[in-house]
């Protein structure tokens, strides 16, 4: 029995050394390029965002693991046990970027209090990562809130991509683009009256609703952020 105990203990810290070694890994790399103290608030904003999905997946009986980072690429969350329907897949997508939002706020919010910039620059940093994950395309947060009213409406994501990539090429948006090509592939030749898809996005109209307002309103609140956050940031450097 005590053998027993003692591998559940070394299992649980597993997993939290798994975690906190892949932050410190990440706020390291960070570091490298912006500081450190900008690294260590960029990284617990991504873990906020993360454990919104882990949380929602949790609270909906999903067998879940605890967050991996890797630098200059984020973090994710392993589902060990994948939704049975669509509606639970939007649930656990929402939760991410809306917890991350709630961080990013925070931040915003403390810079009002104390006028520190680091603090806003590190909420612009949150308003746009959790606006860039709505992109509606899979495997983007966007894509699995969006499944629910339609796979279909992953097909938006390529022009949002493709001008993404034509604003500012990066080899991140290369891996996304790598990514999602399956899951566009999958919207394109999408059938809705096939029985296993009937099954899976079965859903209430009023709940295919319900999900398109929150996309939309968490969508528009966080491209406004952005924006006049992004705003204040360059009335600092001006005046500097």
């Amino acid at each position: 029995m005590k053998t027993l105990l003692a591998l559940l203990a070394a299992g649980k810290l597993g997993k939290v050394a798994l975690t906190g070694g892949t932050m410190i890994l990440s706020v390291f790399a960070y570091a490298l390029v912006f500081g450190l103290w900008y690294a260590v608030g960029f990284v617990l904003l991504i873990f906020v965002h993360e454990m919104g999905h882990f949380l929602a997946a949790r609270q909906r009986g999903l067998a879940v693991g605890v967050p991996t980072f890797i630098p200059f690429v984020g973090a994710w969350i392993e589902l060990k046990e994948m939704p049975h329907d669509v509606e639970t897949e939007a649930w656990v997508g929402l939760a991410g970027p809306l917890l991350g939002s709630v961080g990013a706020l925070a931040c915003y919010y403390g810079y009002r209090a104390t006028g520190e910039p680091l603090l806003l620059a590190l909420a612009y940093a949150g308003f746009f990562l959790n606006l860039f994950n709505l992109i509606p395309v899979s495997p983007f947060d966007g894509g699995r809130i969006t499944a629910i009213i339609s796979p279909r409406v992953w097909l938006l994501g390529v022009p949002i991509m493709a001008g993404l990539f034509l604003w500012r090429p990066s080899p991140l948006l290369i891996l996304m683009v790598v990514l999602a090509a399956p899951q566009v592939w999958k919207a394109w030749n999408f059938d809705p009256n096939a029985p296993e898809n009937a099954a899976y996005y079965s859903v209430a109209p009023a709940k295919r609703l319900e999900y398109a307002l929150y996309y939309v309103a968490l969508a528009a609140f966080l491209a406004v952020m952005s924006f006049e956050v992004h705003e204040m940031l360059g009335g600092i450097r001006s005046i500097r």
